[in-house]
């Protein structure tokens, strides 16, 4: 099959040599085309001197190439098939397809698995594929066939919750079950239990990255009083109750999170919890102190323009948390804004350490789990980054 090529200026190859999976406008030198080019059609990267070097998804933005493929091949339901089959196969590897502990997980993270735009999270027996990308999205239908494949009789439905993240880019789609129906939306993460919206709820449903993170908490949880801060669905409530805490309040501004967080308090039977619909940092200023306090706040920086104003609003919420973090008590402080790199946000941390006048010492280095890999030859894929505070 013949595909559009998009030839690079000259001595702008360098960066795809080194297998990094974007490719920006201002490198394209021309783009040889039958008739016309549209966002997610596929191309064939070259050289200035006509040397192939990748094959990828072509987009009008400042990231004109996203790369899945830097071998030349045509691009037909097996390939797709290929490269589904190798991310199952480490999730495999990592003991995650088929623990009776756990059977939540994220099988497709974009570019780490060579398929930019696309993300595949597993809700025992459901798969909620989320398409950042139109490229993506047009082959959907395949990827709902190949998962069946894969999973055969584990796979009971397959949801495309796609409508958030392309509302932008493509207008004529609806979120919809493409195989099976809606089932009983609940999971087990490390042997608790948590109910999922992934119809209606944030991201495809629920925050599989903090994971790890949530199971951390159990070792410093047990006989203390702890504070869960933007909380969603109560997942570190939960495990912080499960080990023992003498008392937990939760804390978000969303009236329907409160409800998730108070739902998944009575699944697991627990009990010495409080919920607060409100704003956490007006909330932080009127309350007392806490053993643990967990900030985990949703991005607040999601383009370069917005990096300053996240900084500030990064060390506000850090100032406000150590505040009310009791003597020889812990903080769990986290960013998830790719903009933010864990040495800018570690130096966040620092400058309201500093400003708190509290002696302090990091615990934990935290990141993003195993199920969210980052490629070696795009960093940009690291997105999620903690620290674990035990302040004096």
């Amino acid at each position: 099959m013949n595909y559009s090529k998009v030839v690079l200026h000259s001595k702008k190859e360098s960066s795809v040599l080194r297998k990094h999976p974007w490719i920006f406008s201002g490198a394209i030198k021309k783009i040889e085309v039958d008739n016309e080019i549209n966002d997610g059609d596929i191309v064939e990267v070259y050289s200035d001197k006509g040397q192939y070097l990748a094959t990828g998804h072509f987009y009008s933005g400042s990231i004109a190439v996203r790369i899945f493929s830097f071998t030349q091949s045509v691009i037909h339901y097996d390939f797709w098939k290929q490269k589904i089959q190798k991310a199952y196969e480490l999730r495999k590897l990592l003991g995650l397809t088929h623990s009776s502990a756990t059977n939540v997980y994220r099988l497709v993270y974009a570019e780490a698995d060579e398929l930019p735009g696309l993300i595949i999270d597993f809700y025992n027996g459901t798969a909620v594929i989320q398409c950042h990308a139109v490229g993506m999205h047009r082959h959907i239908a395949e990827f709902a066939e190949i998962l069946k494949e894969i999973y055969g009789e584990r796979i009971t439905a397959v949801f495309d919750k796609s409508v958030e993240t392309l509302h932008s880019k493509q207008s004529n789609i609806t979120n919809a079950y493409l195989f099976g129906n809606k089932s009983e939306n609940y999971v087990t993460e490390n042997n608790l239990k948590f109910y999922v919206d992934w119809e209606n709820g944030q991201k495809t449903g629920f925050f599989i990255d903090q994971r790890d993170h949530r199971n951390l908490l159990r070792q410093y949880a047990c006989e203390k009083k702890i504070l869960n801060t933007f909380c969603y669905s109560g997942g570190f409530s939960v495990y912080a109750l499960s080990a023992g805490a003498s008392e937990v309040h939760s804390v978000d501004s969303s009236a329907t999170a409160i409800e998730l967080t108070n739902r998944n308090i009575e699944l697991n039977g627990l009990s010495n919890h409080t919920s607060h619909t409100e704003d956490t940092l007006r909330f932080l200023k009127n309350s007392g102190e806490y053993d643990i306090v967990v900030l985990d706040p949703p991005a607040f920086a999601k383009s370069i323009k917005s990096k300053h104003n996240a900084i500030q609003g990064y060390k506000r919420l850090n100032i406000a948390g150590i505040e009310k973090v009791k003597s020889n008590g812990f903080l769990f402080t986290f960013s998830c804004s790719q903009i933010i790199d864990m040495p800018l946000f570690k130096g966040i941390v620092t400058s309201a350490a500093i400003e708190s006048g509290r002696n302090i010492k990091i615990i934990h280095h935290l990141h993003q789990p195993k199920d969210h890999p980052t490629s070696i030859f795009h960093p940009e894929g690291f997105y999620l980054k903690g620290l674990v505070l035990y302040i004096e």
